[in-house]
Formats: structure tokens, C-alpha cells, sequence
């Protein structure tokens, strides 16, 4: 190829290359397959904008370069894509009458036709572009195959992160909620132990309840009544979520989701059997290589970057979830079997009294915590075990 007819001349006239090292790199293309800009790039370290200047030159028109925000009309609605990738071409932009065309050989005159023929329009604008920002513009607004978007990709990327963020949010009220009635649990605590303790004490007096005895067992039953009364209220909240398979499933679509965008890696080993164990083990270590030429391409690079964390955080949450309503469930179970024990142990050492009804109350309390943390702890652990729902992400 004669360098004095090759649109990368103006390299040479502007002193960037030397007309022996263009020369090579044109015979190296050429012999090798591939576009002579590739090599310009790549290994002669050529920026783009020097490029893109030098094609402008040569070309004597504007200069078009990739950018996914562009509000692309529907001009490309219809076109075929191989037809697009083999005349090098695309129409990014259309003001009033005119359609702006991005080509890599502006005056090709059978694209020219090409494009006349399948966009009628009463005027053309001819732009040079680079061949990698054309193929850019037909794999995004042509709907490539997922790991080949670059620009349009960030909305879906953006919709899924936004979905895995108002899961999390669900998830941290739910936690909070297990928090609010693990906390109404305390008081209820101390309420039936003031009230165990006015008991001990009134037995201890020769059943006589003192002036000092029945506030300790007044401030008891209020403290004991405010925390069942919030807990109640908690419990009555649904705060166990619609089903807990509920958490497994949302977590496994955001997980398949994510996968579209990555090419397969070796596969890391889940830590359990747990189902939330294998999503997490669904996802690797992912490290994006960044070539930030252009920017957007660095962008959509870290936009997926983006979701894997954000996968990686939801699935995180549902673990907290879980482990949340677990520690629910042991803390109602815990204070369940204390107050069974401290009851029967009242009744049994100190026998009966005419208020030994303090001794059933206990005993009633505590089984209901009991049966109620148990409620809450099972399905808990299933979930742990992987004796739920099995879902291979």
C-alpha cells in the first residue's frame, strides 16, 4: 500500500512517524489480517485523537468518536448489523433534514449509495470515525450479545443494581425488625424477672407483701406488659417475610443476571450446602482489566465491576437476614427455658402460696417464648442446611 494514498499519511507530514515506521506498520496489517489503526493504537502507542486529527486531515471532514450517550434517533431501527459492520458505518444523529453518519471511509461512494438507499434523508454529513467505534455503535444500539455491550449495557447494569438495592433495603428493615423485637424481648425479660424477684421476696416474708415488695412488682408487670405490647406489634408486622424462599429467589435472579455480563471462570467451591452458601460460590473473584480508551468503555468496565459487588452484597444481606432471625429465635428460646426453670424452681423450693400464680404465669411465658422461638429459629436453620428450596443458581 502506497503511503502517499493511505489515510494515515498525515502521521508522517505532522512528524509522529516516520514514513519507514507507517509503512511497516501498513505491510504488517496487511500481512497479519487486521486494521492498520489496531496497530497504530496498540503498538505504536498513536493516541486516538491524533488519529482521529489525521484521518480529518486526510479526509478534509469532521471527526466522530463513540459515546454512548449520544440520544440516538431510530434511524438504525431496521438495519441489518452485518450490513452496517461490513460497510464500516453507522447514523448516530439526526438534526433537522440532515442525517450525521459515522463511516471509516467517508468518501467510499458505494457506502455512500448504501446509505442513501437504506436511510432517505434530504442531506448527509459524512464524519470519519475510527472502525472500533463503529463496531462499538452496531454491538450497542444493534443489541449485541451481553458480553459484547459497552454503552447501552449500563442501563440494564444500572436497573439490576438499583433492584439489588431496594432488596438490601427490604432486608435491612427486616433485620431491624428482628432487632426491635429482640429488644422488646429484654424488657419483657425484665419485667417477669422483677416479677419473679417480688415473688422470691414476698414468699421469703412469710407471704407478706410489703410496702417494698409491690412496687418491685408493679414496675415488673409494666415493664412486662411495654415489651409484650411492642413485640406484639413487631410480631404482627410480618416481619418474616411473605416466604422465605422469597430471600433465595430475588438474590438467585440478581445472580443470573450478572452472569450475562461475564465470560465463565473457574468455578469456586461453596463453603456449606447451604443454598445462600452456592449463590455466593456462583459468583468469583471478578477483576476488571481496564483499558480506559474510551472512557465509556472504562465505565461500562466498572459499571459491571459494580454489580458483581453488589450481587456480592446482596447475598451477603440475605445471609444477615437470616442469621438475624435466627438470633430471634435463640434469644426467645433462651429466655423461654429461663423462665420455665425459674418458675418451677420457685413453685418447688419455696412450694405454694396463695401467690403461686406468679409461678404459673412464668411457667406459661416461658412456654410461649419457647414454642415462639422456635418458630422462628427452624426455618432459620433449614435454610442454613440447605433443606429448603434447592435453587442452582
Amino acid at each position: 500500500m502506497n503511503t502517499e494514498i493511505s489515510p494515515y499519511y498525515p502521521l508522517v507530514e505532522q512528524g509522529i512517524l516516520s514514513e519507514a515506521l507507517l509503512q511497516s506498520a501498513l505491510h504488517s496489517a496487511a500481512k497479519r489480517g487486521i486494521d492498520a489503526e489496531r496497530i497504530l493504537l496498540k503498538e505504536l502507542a498513536v493516541t486516538r485523537c491524533t488519529l482521529l486529527d489525521a484521518l480529518a486531515r486526510h479526509y478534509d471532514c469532521a471527526i466522530a468518536q463513540y459515546d454512548e450517550r449520544l440520544p440516538v434517533p431510530q434511524l438504525f431501527s431496521g438495519l441489518d448489523g452485518k450490513v452496517l459492520l461490513t460497510g464500516e458505518w453507522f447514523p448516530i444523529r439526526q438534526m433537522g433534514d440532515t442525517v450525521i453518519i459515522a463511516a471509516a471511509d467517508p468518501n467510499n461512494l458505494s457506502m455512500r449509495a448504501q446509505v442513501q438507499e437504506l436511510i432517505p434523508a434530504h442531506h448527509y454529513e459524512f464524519r470519519v470515525a475510527l472502525k472500533e467505534d463503529i463496531r462499538w455503535y452496531i454491538q450497542d444500539y444493534k443489541h449485541a450479545e451481553a458480553p459484547l455491550l459497552i454503552g447501552i449495557e449500563r442501563t440494564g447494569l444500572a436497573y439490576w443494581r438499583n433492584t439489588m438495592a431496594h432488596w438490601r433495603t427490604k432486608l435491612a428493615a427486616h433485620r431491624t425488625a428482628h432487632a426491635r423485637a429482640r429488644t422488646a424481648m429484654k424488657l419483657l425479660r425484665w419485667g417477669l424477672a422483677m416479677v419473679a424477684l417480688a415473688n422470691v421476696l414476698t414468699k421469703v416474708s412469710h407471704n407478706d407483701l410489703s410496702p417494698y415488695h409491690l412496687p418491685i412488682l408493679l414496675v415488673g408487670i409494666v415493664l412486662a406488659l411495654i415489651g409484650l405490647f411492642d413485640y406484639l406489634k413487631v410480631r404482627g408486622s410480618r416481619m418474616d417475610l411473605p416466604c422465605q424462599s422469597a430471600l433465595i429467589d430475588i438474590t438467585t435472579e440478581n445472580v443470573r443476571f450478572t452472569d450475562r455480563y461475564h465470560l465463565p471462570e473457574a468455578p469456586v467451591e461453596a463453603e456449606d450446602d447451604s443454598a445462600l452458601a452456592r449463590l455466593a460460590a456462583a459468583i468469583p473473584h471478578y477483576c476488571s482489566i481496564l483499558r480506559p480508551v474510551p472512557a465509556s468503555k472504562e465505565r461500562t468496565h466498572l459499571a459491571r465491576e459494580r454489580n458483581m459487588l453488589a450481587a456480592q452484597r446482596t447475598i451477603a444481606a440475605s445471609h444477615r437476614a437470616s442469621y438475624a432471625r435466627a438470633r430471634t429465635g435463640l434469644s426467645l428460646i433462651r429466655t423461654g427455658v429461663a423462665f420455665i426453670g425459674l418458675g418451677l424452681a420457685i413453685h418447688k423450693i419455696l412450694g405454694a402460696t396463695p401467690y403461686s400464680f406468679t409461678d404459673y404465669i412464668l411457667i406459661a411465658a416461658g412456654c410461649l417464648m419457647l414454642l415462639d422461638g422456635l418458630f422462628w429459629y427452624l426455618p432459620a436453620r433449614r435454610l442454613k442446611y440447605g433443606l429448603g428450596r434447592d435453587i442452582k443458581p
